[in-house]
């Protein structure tokens, strides 16, 4: 079962996006911040990780590219999560090693295929 690790400080989004992922046969673990993301991401390798930007102690942008700095880490998917639209949120989250943005209000169909699509898997 593929791991996904996803990311928010809003637990209403967590649960959309625990919800919508599981629903689909991920396994998913949680974060609320960068810094435990970070922590997690290196105990438990998850195969993608879904990550809001603007969080408390670390932002999103921080911990990709903390995860994408370490060898541990480097290779694993990164999808930002935020409500920042504008094309230098987009670039930034680039810069950071970002694989994809997606912007919030989001629909859960679209995370589903994109994630599908990050990890070459097919929803059911």
């Amino acid at each position: 079962m593929l791991k996904i690790l996803i990311v928010d400080d809003e637990p209403s989004i967590l649960n959309i996006l625990d919800f919508s992922l599981g629903a689909e046969g991920y396994e998913v673990i949680q974060a609320s911040d960068g810094a435990k993301a970070c922590e997690m991401a290196f105990e438990h390798q998850p195969d993608m990780i879904v990550m809001d930007v603007m969080m408390p102690i670390m932002d999103g942008y921080q911990a990709c590219e903390k995860l994408k700095a370490d060898s541990r880490t480097a290779t694993i998917p990164v999808l930002l999560l935020t409500a920042k639209s504008a094309a230098e949120d987009h670039q930034q989250g680039k810069d950071a090693g970002a694989d994809g943005y997606l912007t919030k209000p989001f629909s859960p169909q679209r995370l589903v295929e994109l994630t599908d699509s990050f990890l070459g898997a097919t929803s059911s």
